[in-house]
């Protein structure tokens, strides 16, 4: 892992937001607003000022927020809150658009070389084990053409 002073954003709003994110997913019902930062996607799915600057960039800076000693646990450890829910369906916990952001966030976590059996387990659990096509659309075109 490279440093990474990108990743600051994410520390930074994750400061006072993830034990809140973290017991409502324990709880079984998303209510904050704190998506972006707490479950990020790659860059080009979303077009809000919040959702492009929490955006991940690549699968480069993918790699080096799954291996940040905080953020990488983090992930992992909500990830797995989210997966130990019993009887509830992802469109509740979450909503609508959040469900779908979820399932892009898990599906590029997935294909990471080190990645944690957890993201797949949860796209199996709430998307029956599909991945988001966009995802993987945008991550195909960024390893075809670096420049963009």
């Amino acid at each position: 892992m490279k440093k990474n002073n990108q990743l600051d954003r994410f520390i930074e709003a994750q400061k006072n937001q993830y034990a809140i994110a973290l017991t409502e997913i324990q709880a079984g019902q998303k209510k904050g607003h704190w998506m972006w930062y707490i479950f990020p996607q790659i860059k080009g799915l979303a077009l809000s000022e919040t959702a492009n600057y929490y955006a991940i960039q690549n699968e480069e800076e993918a790699e080096d927020y799954l291996a940040h000693r905080v953020l990488g646990s983090r992930l992992i450890e909500i990830s797995t809150a989210l997966l130990n829910l019993q009887g509830k369906d992802v469109e509740y916990i979450f909503g609508s658009p959040d469900d779908l952001k979820l399932k892009s966030c898990m599906t590029l976590f997935s294909i990471l070389p080190n990645s944690d059996p957890v993201f797949l387990a949860l796209l199996q659990k709430y998307f029956n084990g599909s991945k988001d096509l966009k995802t993987l659309r945008i991550l195909d075109e960024l390893e075809n053409n670096p420049e963009k």
